[in-house]
């Protein structure tokens, strides 16, 4: 069975999550060292530096709506709902979530909101068509 168009954006989209978890993890590692990646990080570590905690919490964000993203699409094609709304959906999800990662680096404001909206937007489409 070949994999639908909404099946590969998701796909794409784990391995976004995986991305920014090692995104996350390397400047989090550049600002305590290897040593302390290493060990057991026992003890309170010192705040993230702003790329760190941008990083972070771009991860934290995208993990809020993933598993609503991944429900939505696997309900769609199990109900036999895929179509034209599910496949702007996953698109709108998956390049809006794209576009948040660096926006959030950088620290670009409204731009990086207006992303969030968009993938925001497409997951509501998603869901939208389990219901018509």
């Amino acid at each position: 069975m070949d994999m639908t168009p909404e099946f590969i954006l998701l796909a794409a989209t784990l391995v976004l999550a995986l991305v920014q978890i090692l995104a996350a993890g390397a400047a989090r590692t550049a600002e305590l060292g290897a040593r302390w990646n290493a060990g057991p990080r026992d003890g309170t570590p010192p705040p993230p530096g702003k790329l760190a905690g941008r990083l972070m919490r771009a991860q934290a964000n995208l993990f809020e709506t993933l598993p609503l993203f991944i429900a939505a699409v696997l309900m769609a094609h199990v109900a036999g709902k895929d179509g034209t709304l599910t496949l702007l959906g996953a698109q709108l999800y998956f390049f809006g979530r794209l576009a948040y990662v660096p926006l959030y680096a950088f620290g670009v404001p409204y731009v990086r909101s207006a992303a969030w909206g968009v993938a925001t937007l497409g997951l509501v489409l998603i869901i939208a068509a389990l219901f018509v």
